[in-house]
């Protein structure tokens, strides 16, 4: 396999690979969560530590370390926020009648102090590689996040697909914030820059003069945001996108709507009338 093919496999793998087992931790007992949550707390100082090991590593193998730690750092994010650790002040349904800037502002309180956290989270990515000549962390986390807004955004503006199997039982009331609709006017806005990007870091990509790293470096985030493309392009087609992680909801026991493992429950009823995740 050639250093392309090796760093898309790299990121598609990490893409999928992590996304399931976040998936398989949150569906375990909530008594497991403390040490999920400190396990993976551990995982964090080990990136963070990563991420210093490999600032001024501008060989391929240290665009690969780069991206892998700043992957775990997000997941520790994602971790804490499905297992309900950091969420936002906000835990409820939607209150009936929400329209406008208070849906808007109910739906940011179920999720601002994870919003925060993420900020956090990115600028001390910034600062551990800060003045180095390996960026790969930095690109990598900013990819996700930005990708990840997106994502939220049309889910909030409404799109066909809402997969709220994603959705644990202890946050099932944030699909209350979501709409459901076939189509919302910042999805192709957001389909359409985010395309540029891939187009652009692909072209950097294959260009004669891109060394090594660099060429490794953007393969990785081009693939990231191709697999953010992709899941965009999920959110309106009439697809079971929980299959591709089957084994990673194996850990949910069926609930009281008898469904296996692998479903959810249907989402909470709606207390509005405006009808509505998710890696690593």
């Amino acid at each position: 396999m050639n250093a392309t093919g090796l760093a898309i496999a790299h990121a598609l793998f990490l893409w999928w690979f992590g996304t399931g087992i976040v998936l398989y931790l949150d569906g375990l007992p909530r008594r497991t969560f403390p040490w999920t949550v400190a396990g993976a707390t551990g995982l964090l100082g080990l990136a963070l530590w990563g991420l210093a090991a490999t600032r001024d590593d501008s060989s391929v193998a240290g665009a690969h370390l780069a991206f892998a730690a700043a992957i775990a750092v997000w997941a520790w994010n994602e971790i804490l926020f499905l297992t309900g650790f950091v969420t936002g002040p906000r835990r409820g349904l939607q209150a009936a009648g929400d329209r406008g800037w208070r849906r808007f502002a109910g739906a940011a309180g179920t999720v601002l102090y994870h919003e925060l956290l993420l900020a956090a989270s990115l600028l001390v990515v910034a600062q551990v590689v800060a003045g180095g000549t390996n960026p790969v962390g930095f690109w990598t986390f900013l990819t996700l996040w930005g990708m990840r807004l997106s994502t939220k955004v049309n889910i909030f503006l409404g799109v066909r697909n809402l997969s709220e199997s994603f959705l644990p039982d202890h946050l099932a009331y944030l699909a209350s914030y979501f709409r459901r609709a076939p189509m919302n006017p910042f999805f192709p806005v957001s389909l359409v820059l985010s395309s540029a990007l891939f187009a652009g870091l692909v072209a950097a990509a294959i260009a004669p003069e891109t060394g090594a790293f660099l060429a490794t470096a953007v393969t990785l985030i081009a693939t990231l945001v191709g697999l953010a493309i992709l899941e965009h392009g999920f959110l309106v087609l009439p697809l079971d996108v929980a299959a591709l992680w089957r084994w990673g909801f194996r850990s949910r026991r069926a609930g009281a709507c008898g469904h296996p493992p692998v479903l959810t429950c249907d989402p909470p009823p709606r207390a509005a009338a405006d009808h509505p995740p998710r890696s690593v």
